[in-house]
């Protein structure tokens, strides 16, 4: 038996999870309600929050999965991409906890655990794949090869979807977290009634900012023009905000999958959770003959989990690192 402790502490989730012979046990998330008053993650407090979270989620972790901390084998954690300050609680815990137990250390990519976390249950896609992982930091396509041998298709030259998602969400005065309000709402507009444009990028590369952009003017112009606009307009703006973006998503990906012959299709981080995103990929899954395959939605942001089951992997394959470890604010796939 295998027993894996994950720790992930990349942004501003606080979340630690076991994982016994390659299923997931525990997934304990602590969220920080402190940066809805500010817009955004302030870096400086969620790493305060995460040195108040990390230990109580580790003892509750460990509880619920029925295991006593001297039967974990080996502690897998999150060594980037992120913020500095909060991944360096995460490593020095995970460090820390290594050091007095005496057993291995396994350093985790956030980008390759988002993947992986297709691993947690069935069905599970067969490599290769293709992944589109998109999230408030990232926004990549993938071509899957096996557990850790990926290749980078495509990324964004700028904003990552996500992050056009707040963004807009701030625009239009909704409040932090933004991104799930402007799904809720989208679910009552028009997609089409607004037509936001499509940015022209070549390959497989995304762009965001411009979009932003022709939101923000559209948006200013249209309340001078009319003061009540977005009180008015609020679920149809939201709808084809969010179209538009779904549209940039999934024409790269058809064109991915085009070029790479590659029929099993995956999608992965905090943005796959939206539920537009999800029905339309279902749907042109179903007209181009794809197998989709879509996480949990407790496995799409940013969870202990997906750190978890990576690390188990990593354990199979005795790929443990030194107590020199460092985080990586910056940590390609």
């Amino acid at each position: 038996m295998s027993i894996v402790l994950g720790i992930e502490s990349s942004c501003d989730e606080t979340s630690a999870a076991v994982c016994i012979d390659g299923s997931i046990r525990s997934n304990i998330i602590a969220n920080q309600t402190i940066h809805e008053k500010f817009g955004g993650v302030v870096p400086e407090l969620a790493s305060r929050a995460h040195q108040q979270h990390i230990i109580p989620a580790v003892e509750q972790a460990i509880r619920e999965a029925k295991v006593h901390k001297n039967d974990i084998d080996a502690v897998a954690f999150t060594r980037g991409p992120g913020l500095l300050g909060s991944l360096l609680v995460g490593t020095s815990f995970a460090k820390a906890f290594a050091l007095a137990r005496h057993i291995p250390l396994i350093e985790v990519n956030h980008m390759h655990a988002h993947i992986l976390a297709h691993f947690i249950d069935e069905p599970m896609p067969r490599f290769p794949f293709l992944c589109l992982t998109v999230s408030g930091g990232h926004t990549q396509l993938v071509l899957v090869k096996d557990y850790f041998e990926m290749e980078l298709l495509g990324q964004t030259l700028d904003d990552a979807a996500g992050e056009a998602f707040d963004k807009t969400a701030k625009i239009l005065g909704l409040p932090y977290p933004g991104g799930p309000l402007i799904d809720r709402y989208a679910q009552e507009g028009n997609g089409e009634a607004f037509p936001f444009p499509e940015p022209q990028v070549p390959g497989l590369n995304f762009s965001f900012s411009g979009l932003k952009t022709a939101i923000l003017y559209f948006v200013q112009q249209k309340q001078r023009e009319q003061p009540d606009f977005l009180q008015v307009h609020i679920n149809d703006i939201c709808a084809s905000v969010q179209s538009r973006i779904i549209s940039i998503l999934l024409n790269k990906l058809k064109r991915a999958a085009s070029e790479t012959k590659v029929t099993q299709i995956a999608i992965a981080g905090g943005v796959s959770a939206n539920s537009g995103l999800r029905a339309e990929l279902m749907a042109l899954g179903e007209k181009q003959g794809w197998r989709v395959f879509i996480p949990r939605f407790e496995y799409c942001t940013d969870n202990a989990a997906m750190i978890a089951i990576a690390g188990y992997f990593k354990y199979l394959s005795k790929d443990f690192v030194g107590q020199d470890v460092v985080p990586m604010a910056r940590y390609g796939i």
